[in-house]
């Protein structure tokens, strides 16, 4: 099973950070990285820019668009203002069939922020207790994932107890 994560980070660069020390560690065998892309947004800049993995191919990758109209969404589309209303509605509608709902795109909105960035990944196949290890080092936060409940609460404990050493 794929599990699809989203992480903030502090700052602008820190995605793309994570990102290749993901890629390291998949080259490790201790996870496989099925897609990926990040938002990041420069202090100075007006609007955040988006970039996602090229290199993938295969039943995994989700593909351009999808990462086009999820971004679309999040953080581009609220500039439209209400001419696009009901296209709007439509996409999200869309949305929520594949589980992304209302309440994800408003998080992640309110989370990323000038002079932050978000990774989204959908991974699967990871050796956890080394990736975490790893990963807690990255200073990133969870938004959101699929994984259950006590999953969740399991991984949100792991990088709290990181943040208290």
């Amino acid at each position: 099973m794929g599990t699809f994560t989203v992480w903030k980070f502090d700052s602008a660069d820190g995605a793309a950070d994570a990102l290749a020390l993901l890629e390291r560690m998949q080259k490790e065998q201790l996870i496989q990285i099925n897609d990926a892309a990040y938002v990041y947004w420069p202090e100075d800049a007006k609007k955040p820019k988006t970039k996602q993995l090229h290199h993938l191919a295969g039943k995994g990758a989700l593909g351009g668009s999808f990462w086009g109209l999820l971004f679309g969404l999040i953080f581009f589309v609220p500039l439209l203002g209400l001419a696009v209303g009901a296209a709007v509605g439509a996409l999200s509608g869309a949305m929520t069939d594949v589980g992304i709902d209302d309440d994800f795109i408003r998080k992640v909105r309110e989370d990323v922020t000038p002079g932050t960035s978000a990774l989204f990944v959908m991974s699967s196949h990871a050796v956890v207790d080394k990736v975490l290890e790893e990963f807690r080092n990255t200073g990133a936060t969870l938004i959101s994932t699929n994984l259950s409940t006590d999953q969740e609460t399991r991984l949100r404990a792991a990088f709290a107890e990181s943040e208290l050493v």
